[in-house]
């Protein structure tokens, strides 16, 4: 295994580049690490199972369109892998050309569908005759303009596009939600699970048993009744047929933890399958409230209750 080798869902000057550089940055790595773009996110974890890179990063959900289908399916599908950390990245777009370029003769922008999606307020606005031309990706759209490889005048793409490809940026920050975030997640082969920080996730996927009436409510059960909340629940089809699904599910607490230990041995009685995929620190480091039933305390005490009752 490279252990400075790390693969991300590429192309270069992505938002995951970006995920992927912050991790780094945060962890004092980037400075030995070797970054290795893939062609989708199923390549960058097979990358880590046959041992050619340390870790990959990954999206798992943005803020606006939910849950990244094809990660979640990637990573149940893969099964012998962990997550370690979650990254959160800001989805800012700029309008790039190249150095010298007169705004006046902006006539066509690139950029792939979703970041058009994006930016049509400001398009529209401020060069409402430029014609869309769609592009690969958001990062392409910036690397062909500054290749001379592109028919569009303008690119819509990341700021570490543009300052990756030497492009001037005209205008930032032109998406219609300045609120827009993306989460991503580094993922290695199974090992040390990260310490519990008062602040973290647990992320699993459970396939009922059937689709009977209550199936579902009975898995959630597990959770409430032991206190511990979910960010995240998303279901799957588990391929096996019509009607029967799998849940990939964030939780707000660590393995460690005696609630959700108690809670993922609920579950796992009650379901037909559990994969735990990582318990790791949350991005944005808040603490967890506890109800005092639900501490590790509490569930020590009842412990220590039944054994002075079995043996008087």
């Amino acid at each position: 295994m490279n252990a400075d080798r790390y693969a991300y869902l590429g192309p270069e000057a992505t938002f995951t580049e970006a995920a992927l550089l912050q991790y780094l940055d945060s962890h004092g790595l980037r400075s030995s690490a070797w970054t290795q773009p893939m062609r989708n996110g199923a390549a960058a974890l097979d990358a880590v199972l046959d041992g050619d890179c340390l870790a990959a990063v990954v999206p798992i959900e943005n803020s606006i369109e939910g849950g990244v289908p094809a990660t979640i399916d990637a990573l149940t599908d893969h099964g012998r892998l962990q997550i370690i950390a979650e990254v959160v990245v800001p989805v800012r777009f700029v309008l790039a050309v190249k150095p010298g370029t007169d705004p006046s003769t902006l006539t066509s922008f690139g950029s792939h569908p979703h970041g058009e999606a994006q930016v049509r307020t400001f398009m529209s606005a401020n060069f409402p005759d430029a014609v869309y031309l769609p592009t690969s990706s958001t990062a392409a759209a910036a690397r062909d303009l500054a290749n001379d490889a592109a028919d569009h005048v303008a690119a819509v793409c990341p700021a570490i596009a543009a300052e990756r490809y030497g492009l001037e940026i005209l205008a930032n920050d032109i998406g219609e939600r300045q609120d827009a975030e993306t989460r991503f997640v580094v993922v290695t082969c199974p090992g040390t699970i990260p310490a519990p920080t008062g602040s973290d996730k647990t992320t699993v996927v459970a396939s009922l048993r059937s689709d009977r009436a209550g199936a579902l409510l009975e898995m959630l059960e597990q959770f409430s009744s032991r206190g511990v909340n979910m960010s995240r629940i998303e279901s799957r089809p588990t391929g096996d047929g019509l009607g029967l699904y799998q849940f990939s599910i964030d939780l707000l607490g660590h393995v460690h933890e005696a609630r959700m230990a108690d809670a993922l041995q609920g579950v796992h009685r009650v379901t037909r399958s559990l994969s735990f995929l990582g318990s790791y620190p949350s991005a944005s480091k808040t603490t967890v409230p506890l109800d005092p039933t639900t501490t590790d305390d509490s569930f020590a005490a009842a412990s220590a209750w039944l054994d002075s009752t079995l043996n008087g």
